[in-house]
């Protein structure tokens, strides 16, 4: 179990190596596209905690979601017996990461990166218990 939450917490450290290439002025990222791909980074490393986790319950790896709708469903069946609000964290980070971050490129603020970021480790370690 620990080497999963090792593999998930590998692709966040990884997108923090990537963010710190990136100049800051005036409390934000200068360059988008190291802001950006972080962003995708860190949410691959949620996608790979979900999926870490939903192998542990026995679903085989040709059932693992490939959409988002599909990831929310299997959440709140697999995962929501347990902690309800953990399906709300996931569409969070969803929208935060991956939308706004990676895909728009809305995210410049270093607050408001770092502060997605430790959302994404705080998702990882309860998904990972």
């Amino acid at each position: 179990m620990q080497k999963t939450k090792a593999e998930a917490l590998r692709y966040l450290e990884n997108a923090k190596e990537i963010l710190s290439k990136s100049p800051i002025e005036d409390n934000r990222y200068t360059d988008v596209k190291y802001v950006k791909s972080a962003c995708g980074i860190a949410y691959l490393g949620v996608l790979k905690a979900v999926d870490e986790y939903l192998l542990r319950r026995g679903i085989s790896r040709k059932e693992l979601p490939k959409k988002i709708e599909e990831y929310e469903k299997a959440l709140q069946k697999h995962l929501s017996i347990h902690n309800g609000k953990l399906t709300k964290e996931f569409s969070t980070l969803y929208d935060e990461l991956h939308i706004a971050g990676y895909y728009r490129g809305l995210l410049y603020h270093v607050d408001m990166v770092e502060a997605a970021f430790k959302a994404a480790r705080s998702f990882i370690d309860k998904v990972n218990v």
